[in-house]
């Protein structure tokens, strides 16, 4: 009895101690780069991660598939100041040769949630960022239809420049999958001068074709 009389002040004493803590104090942290994660923006630089060894450029292990994909695009980005690949990519065909009415109406969400923000809902370039000048960006983005350039422009260097960026143009690579782009591209075909990448399809269309072309890799020639 009396031992325990005698800890009794100790006890308290580590009692105090222990709860003497400021409520926002949670002590020790261990494994802080578990418990806080370090955010980061898809188009912001990275270099402040480098003294960390962290590298992250948001794309995909160079030479990986990944599972269950279709189509492999074997052309690699072009290093700073080169174009070689960018135009190799001219000789890429697409390897959609056409769209059910299912898929034409998801590829459309697509673009309008993806690329009308800039391109314009009616791929006239006249999107939200430009508004007919009004709007935040200073100069008037590529016009999908009625610009003879990208009219011009072939599928392969539309999905390179999807794939990769281009100029002001970011990469959309982990926004929209290689069977998405190709897609998007034959959307965007189908909708400028002459039809070139095919009309719209009508309703119960035919969809060989497309199921053909699921079965299709991609290669550079």
């Amino acid at each position: 009895m009396k031992k325990t009389l005698f800890l009794l002040p100790v006890w308290i004493g580590l009692l105090a101690i222990s709860c003497g803590r400021g409520k926002r104090d949670t002590g020790a942290v261990y494994m802080p780069d578990m418990a806080y994660s370090r955010a980061y923006e898809t188009y912001a630089g990275h270099s402040n991660l480098a003294d960390s060894n962290i590298f992250y450029n948001n794309m995909p292990v160079t030479g990986t598939v990944s599972r269950g994909e279709n189509y492999v695009y074997h052309i690699e980005r072009d290093l700073p100041g080169d174009t070689a690949n960018y135009t190799a990519s001219n000789a890429v065909a697409n390897p959609v040769t056409s769209l059910t009415p299912e898929m034409y109406t998801e590829t459309e969400r697509l673009y309008l949630i993806n690329c009308a923000i800039c391109h314009g809902s009616k791929l006239d370039g006249n999107g939200p960022l430009w508004k007919d000048g009004a709007g935040p960006f200073p100069a008037k983005p590529a016009t999908l239809v009625g610009d003879a350039k990208y009219e011009a422009m072939s599928d392969g260097m539309m999905y390179y420049s999807i794939t990769y960026g281009k100029n002001l143009m970011g990469s959309y690579a982990s926004q929209l999958s290689p069977q998405q782009r190709w897609d998007m591209i034959y959307y965007i075909k189908s909708k400028q001068a002459g039809g070139k990448g095919g009309a719209a399809p009508a309703a119960g269309a035919d969809s060989t074709a497309t199921a053909a072309a699921d079965s299709v890799t991609t290669a550079a020639k």
